[in-house]
């Protein structure tokens, strides 16, 4: 059967089914596939995942500002795909470990992360705002795809430990088209490694839409590899959460790995450098606003009397208190000296990196030459 890809999953015919269990306007619909694995979920885990969402959201926009402020180098705004990450990171284990790359905020957000560990990478003064083992979240990946590979690497060794643990990836659509990604999906099917691969298709790799990347739905490449994968709806919080657990039950039955194609929309920029104005219409972010997944959650949760005002309104205060912290960690943050990024760059010595640094010493020396001579 021939089939080309679509970027809307409201008008995705049989061949692009996307599945959901929460419609656009918040309403519950059944699918028979999903809802094994998202039914009966208690209040206390709805009501979680909401807050995160939350949480997320408010990070997400205060990062834009203070780097729009000059306080941060840059920011990769993730609003539009919380429920992806949200969902997907509650439906793991504490000690199940996640790859992300640099849009991947929500998954740092449920694993409990400090407010310094959102901005410390983004203003320079660190390589990892983060300890990658106290959260069971690797370091951010800059390089499209590599954490991939990373991922896979660490489910082989989750056989050879012999736990239950998972490992899960997360990247974009554009990654799909690096080599990393399908290597990594040559040895996870190779090896039956306990690996997940998520993939936010966002619909835009910075500039180039994912219908000039592929002519098929993402989540029909995984099966050439002999991966099974399910398409779900990106904005349903709810369908990212029951996709998770099927491919997580998958991973520690030992039916090795499992891809997630989660059909979302990156609402703002693809960094703070970037201006989306310039390639894509006003009319096509209106339309996936209307598709809001945070709007979407809360419109179920009140319908089904999961949360009420008072909850959302502590809920937001919350959020704003965290958002608060934020902005003084990034602003207190100690300035380390120019010499320093060379600092936990390896475990331990390696010439090659003392090479750099005599030389970067020398170059800074140089400066303390010119104000003398001055």
């Amino acid at each position: 059967m021939t089939y080309t890809q679509t970027t809307d999953p409201d008008t995705a015919d049989d061949t692009e089914r996307v599945l959901r269990l929460l419609a656009p306007d918040g309403s519950r619909v059944h699918d028979p596939i999903l809802e094994p694995w998202a039914a009966k979920l208690p209040a206390d885990v709805l009501r979680g995942m909401y807050r995160d969402m939350v949480l997320t959201r408010r990070i997400d926009t205060e990062g834009v500002a203070l780097q729009r402020q000059g306080q941060l180098g840059l920011w990769a705004p993730c609003q539009g795909q919380e429920a992806v990450q949200i969902g997907t990171a509650h439906a793991m284990n504490a000690d199940d470990f996640a790859f992300g790359s640099y849009r991947e905020l929500g998954v740092i957000v449920s694993r409990g992360a400090r407010a310094a560990d959102f901005v410390l990478s983004w203003r320079g003064e660190e390589h990892s705002a983060y300890n990658p083992y106290d959260l069971n979240v690797a370091t951010p990946q800059i390089i499209i795809g590599a954490q991939t590979l990373h991922a896979v690497g660490y489910a082989m060794g989750i056989q050879r430990d012999g736990t239950d643990q998972a490992a899960v990836a997360y990247f974009g659509d554009g990654a799909t088209s690096q080599g990393d990604a399908n290597e990594a999906l040559v040895f996870a099917a190779s090896f039956e490694a306990p690996v997940v691969f998520v993939c936010s298709n966002n619909q835009w790799a910075i500039s180039e839409p994912v219908s000039l990347q592929s002519k098929f739905p993402l989540a029909g490449r995984a099966p050439g590899f002999g991966i099974p994968s399910m398409r779900v709806d990106g904005n349903d919080v709810l369908a990212c959460f029951a996709a998770m657990k099927w491919a997580l039950e998958r991973a520690r039955s030992g039916a090795g790995p499992s891809y997630i194609e989660a059909v979302t929309y990156r609402m703002g920029p693809h960094t703070t450098s970037d201006d989306p104005t310039r390639y894509r219409t006003r009319d096509e972010v209106d339309l996936w606003r209307s598709r809001d997944p945070l709007t979407r959650f809360e419109t179920f949760l009140r319908a089904e009397d999961v949360i009420d005002a008072g909850f959302v309104s502590e809920v937001n205060d919350q959020a704003d208190a965290l958002a608060r912290e934020v902005r003084e960690a990034t602003l207190g943050a100690p300035r380390r000296a120019p010499i320093g990024v060379f600092d936990h760059v390896y475990d331990e010595p390696h010439s090659g990196l003392d090479e750099q640094r005599a030389w970067f010493a020398s170059y800074l020396d140089g400066f303390d030459e010119q104000e003398q001579q001055r």
